[in-house]
């Protein structure tokens, strides 16, 4: 490593190290990043607002209710509510459901095989409300079991919960998040790298330098490698101990892969910098361009296989689709390298593509 590179990376650290906000974008705000949307997005639902309408007023019907309080997912707000105000109350949203036993609940129950009772769900939001159904008929399963012998099933389903067995929210969006945080903030760090200089007036000493552009453009990737390794340790670490997100698969793994992810934001974040004039366009393009696409399109919320054909095709461009994969079957699954030989060399392809990039349109500038 010759003088002359030592001296840019060493000039870059110390910009990184005498610029609070740049210390506050790699340590503060991935850490409440990730604390905020930990808990803020999840997929599971509680105390649901559910009113209830007993005509039977029976130790069968008490029963049922019983069910349903001692259960998290719903809170019962009204009791007999009449069948007049049931629509004023789904409009207004004070409940979620009405469940309506009938007058004929405990006789139906003794003699006949099925026993119906009416449930009213508010299906304007059509996942809470398929969410609604599945909790209410896994209680009136349960209910059935105890109460009504008579009913039996041609088989019984008996489901075991491989890598996630309480089904906890957390164990899917925090990796996720490690993926879109990292993304979106190596790409930040590196797509005002450039820009800077051409702000400070400093940009003409590096032109009339005996640099090459390679080596400035590797100069400033080196220290947010570093930064960037470390801020990854610390949001796993969080993830790990704040959050509970197991790691069943091979950290020496996990941090080269962690590596070449961090090496394709980072270039992203450069190029992003060698076609702009100022920080504020730069860090909103690598916003724009890292927070939607991640969020929307990479599997991080919504099923890719889900998705239009075109939007699927899309999602494969994206690096975070490739590296959910490959943390998630990491920390989830315990996976090995050879389950993710094409999304590594994926990822390593784009990093190379994109530095390459950078480093054209960095040459332009000096031409």
């Amino acid at each position: 490593m010759s003088r002359t590179f030592r001296s840019i990376v060493k000039k870059e650290f110390l910009h990184i190290v005498r610029d609070y906000q740049t210390l506050i974008i790699i340590f503060i705000m991935p850490v409440l990043m990730l604390i905020l949307f930990g808990y803020a997005i999840t997929l599971e639902m509680r105390q649901i607002e559910i009113a209830v309408v007993d005509h039977a007023r029976t130790p069968q019907s008490r029963l049922l209710i019983n069910h349903l309080q001692s259960s998290d997912f719903f809170n019962i707000r009204d009791y007999d509510v009449p069948e007049g105000a049931f629509e004023s109350l789904l409009q207004k949203r004070k409940v979620r459901c009405i469940l309506v036993i009938p007058a004929d609940f405990s006789q139906s129950l003794n003699q006949e095989v099925f026993t119906p009772v009416q449930l009213l769900i508010d299906a304007s939001d059509p996942n809470a409300a398929n969410f609604i159904q599945n909790y209410l008929l896994k209680i009136t399963g349960l209910f059935n079991a105890e109460n009504n012998p008579d009913f039996k099933l041609p088989f019984e389903m008996i489901p075991r919960f491989m890598f996630n067995p309480d089904l906890k929210s957390e164990y899917f969006f925090v990796p996720g998040l490690i993926a879109v945080i990292i993304l979106l903030i190596s790409a930040l760090l590196t797509s005002i790298a450039i820009v800077r200089e051409k702000e400070r007036g400093t940009f003409e000493q590096i032109l009339v330098s005996p640099v090459h552009a390679t080596q400035i453009i590797l100069g400033k990737v080196i220290p947010y490698i570093a930064l960037g390794f470390i801020d990854s340790l610390i949001i796993l670490f969080i993830g790990n101990v704040w959050f509970q997100v197991p790691i069943h698969g091979s950290l020496l793994l996990l941090f080269a892969t962690l590596i070449v992810y961090l090496l394709t934001g980072l270039s992203f974040g450069l190029f992003i910098s060698t076609v702009t004039d100022s920080q504020r366009t730069a860090m909103l393009i690598a916003l724009l361009m890292t927070i939607l696409p991640t969020i929307l399109l990479s599997g991080f919320i919504f099923p890719i296989p889900s998705m239009p054909h075109i939007f699927q095709y899309v999602s494969q461009i994206i690096p975070a689709t490739h590296f959910l994969k490959i943390i998630r079957g990491i920390l989830l699954k315990g996976n090995g390298l050879m389950e993710f030989k094409m999304e590594i060399a994926y990822l390593m392809g784009l990093a190379a593509f994109m530095m390459a990039l950078s480093i054209k349109k960095f040459k332009t500038g000096l031409e």
